[in-house]
């Protein structure tokens, strides 16, 4: 009788040792990981829970208007959800895709919600003329500080 409870005490173990590490792999946080894209030389590193957002916003090339692009970890992935913009130009959109949503802010901007496009590659040049800047964890990043201008900048999860 000792013996089987044994057993059973040590099957209770295993499964439990099991299943938090099958849990522990399915809900480990990611590290958002910023690097050159020419050389891997790593710029920055930041801690990307699921569910944590950042944005990008850099200054229009053609309109010379900022553009500010959110994003959000989900499922170990980055994915593009939102996008704030105040005027048209190349690369801007100007026609709603099927789920996206457009609403106008009080002070002119144009703000495109629900736009759920996984990234599989996402790079940033950094201007030479204005900034790129990368809002995560309540900060604001200069990424030409950070990378330099005219830098490729990758952002990767790992």
């Amino acid at each position: 009788m000792k013996f089987k409870k044994n057993i059973v005490l040590t099957a209770a173990v295993l499964i439990i040792a099991a299943v938090m590490t099958i849990l522990s792999g399915c809900s480990a946080d990611k590290t958002l990981v910023l690097t050159d894209g020419d050389t891997g030389e790593i710029y920055a590193k930041y801690p990307a829970a699921e569910g944590a957002e950042f944005s990008v916003t850099f200054t229009h090339s053609v309109n010379k208007t900022d553009v500010t692009e959110t994003y959000q970890i989900r499922d170990g992935k980055i994915w593009l959800t939102g996008c704030i913009y105040y005027g048209f130009g190349a690369g801007v959109a100007t026609e709603m895709e099927e789920g996206w949503e457009l609403s106008y802010g009080e002070d002119g901007s144009m703000v495109i919600s629900g736009i759920e496009m996984q990234m599989h590659d996402l790079t940033y040049k950094v201007g030479t003329v204005s900034d790129h800047t990368l809002r995560i964890d309540g900060e604001a990043v200069s990424l030409r500080d950070l990378c330099g201008r005219n830098s490729s900048v990758e952002f990767a999860l790992r």
